[in-house]
């Protein structure tokens, strides 16, 4: 306080937002972007780069930018030092370089499971240290359950376990009770079943909008909003299972990248992960919010090129681990928890397992479908029942299959005099989604007209 100085940083993997707003005389920062919002004299016209960014990359908006142009974020592992006279400097004080390492030279595929499978009970053992029971957020999928079974292990007693499901829609299941009646079961947790009535699912979407502090597209943010309230009645410290996709290669869309040549890379990578071709662009949004050049292309390239990382795959995971992840499953965790008073902690982020997952041979990660070297860890640790089923998501049926009531709410968004003025999405192309609601899906496969939605339900939620 004497000296003037002001330091800003952010955690290692940016579990933990920290929002910032300038002008020539004034800096504020606050965990929420809304915060800053609500304290006026902000710019809150849209940042045209940050809308592509959303239009690209499933609703993420890598940091510094938010899709509000008067709003910046600071990014993970980051200290930001601001002096009296207004200047000031940024620092990365870490960053995996997803590199193999000299002291790693000669481990074999049993040495990995072993040092994951010790790394990772450490990473829980530290997430245990709490002044009140600590609960998990069971999923019934291999991450969570291996969570459930370290805490198990390091003798927790009346381990508190919660699962949210929903009722099935379009012939889509919409739970996964199988699996994590069977984790509960095995480890003989307090186990607490939570089946959503489909009356509380239209007012949840609107609740979990309230709660997002940027907009997300992901349908598994209401099923943390809604699974986080009943938590929150239980305990208020939870673990979960997020990022070991990402940190331990488990998506679909990782085993493609393994032959790629480092020089065709970033091609390939915003082939298999990105929404939609930049020039798609332009049959969606209005001309006036098109950019010439491809802003995200450009991105990937600028994330690819730094150094380490010289296999497509290591790149590819180093800008998931680091950047994509905390804009998107960490984001949404801890802004639907927190709207709650309900603290998620993340042990497949302890940064020390970070940096073993990234010195870790591909080949061992990509194994037995993705995830393999964490497969092999949980072997005899986790029934196998779960670490051989197939790769299961948090499915909410009635928003990945817009109808009803849900397709009104969609309508009304889209139609509302406000979102007409501000003129983001052609016309024709929303006549044609609404009268047609499910066909069209991004490359992911979500819906491409929630994506759209979503976006202008939070807009005008927060009187933009």
């Amino acid at each position: 306080r004497d000296t003037g100085v002001l330091t800003l940083a952010r955690d290692r993997l940016g579990i933990k937002p920290l929002y910032l707003t300038e002008t020539p005389r004034r800096i504020r920062f606050a965990s929420s972007l809304p915060a800053l919002l609500d304290g006026g004299d902000v710019d809150t016209s849209i940042d045209r780069v940050a809308l592509h960014h959303y239009m690209t990359f499933h609703s993420v908006v890598p940091a510094p930018r938010t899709i509000v142009a008067g709003v910046r974020k600071l990014p993970p592992a980051t200290v930001r030092t601001i002096q009296p006279d207004g200047t000031s400097s940024e620092h990365v004080y870490w960053r995996p370089e997803h590199v193999r390492r000299e002291q790693d030279r000669g481990m074999t595929a049993r040495d990995w499971r072993d040092a994951v499978l010790e790394s990772l009970r450490v990473a829980v053992r530290r997430r245990m240290v709490a002044d009140v029971p600590v609960g998990v957020l069971l999923s019934g999928g291999l991450d969570s359950s291996l969570v459930v079974a370290l805490l198990a292990a390091e003798g927790q007693t009346g381990l508190k376990t919660f699962s949210v499901g929903f009722h099935a829609a379009a012939g889509e299941s919409g739970d996964e009770f199988e699996y994590s009646d069977l984790i509960a079961e095995h480890f003989d947790t307090d186990h607490q079943q939570i089946l959503v009535d489909p009356a509380r699912m239209l007012p949840a979407v609107d609740n979990t909008i309230t709660a997002m502090s940027e907009p997300m597209v992901s349908h598994d943010c209401v099923a943390f909003h809604l699974l986080s309230e009943e938590v929150a009645k239980s305990v208020t410290v939870v673990q979960s299972g997020q990022g070991a996709d990402e940190v331990f290669a488990g998506y679909n869309w990782y085993p493609p990248l393994a032959a790629v040549p480092r020089a065709q890379a970033v091609a390939a990578y915003a082939k298999v992960f990105t929404d939609r071709p930049h020039a798609d662009m332009a049959a969606i949004l209005e001309p006036e919010w098109l950019l010439r050049d491809d802003p995200s292309r450009a991105f990937i390239a600028e994330q690819f090129a730094m150094p380490g990382a010289e296999d497509t795959l290591d790149a590819a995971l180093r800008l998931d681990s680091t950047i994509m992840l905390v804009d998107d499953p960490v984001k949404r965790v801890d802004n639907m928890t927190m709207a709650w008073g309900l603290e998620a902690r993340v042990p497949f982020l302890d940064h020390e397992l970070v940096e073993l997952a990234a010195a870790c041979p591909p080949e061992f990660k990509l194994a037995h479908g993705g995830k393999g070297v964490l497969k092999e860890a949980a072997r005899g640790v986790v029934p196998d029942a779960v670490i051989d089923r197939p790769k299961g998501y948090f499915p909410v049926p009635a928003i990945r299959h817009l109808e009803g009531p849900f397709l009104e709410r969609v309508r009304d968004a889209v139609n509302d005099p406000v979102a007409k003025a501000r003129g983001l999405v052609r016309r024709d192309w929303l006549d044609a989604m609404l009268a047609d609601p499910n066909t069209q899906r991004t490359n992911l496969g979500s819906n491409a007209l929630w994506q759209v939605a979503l976006l202008e339900m939070w807009l005008q939620e927060r009187g933009i």
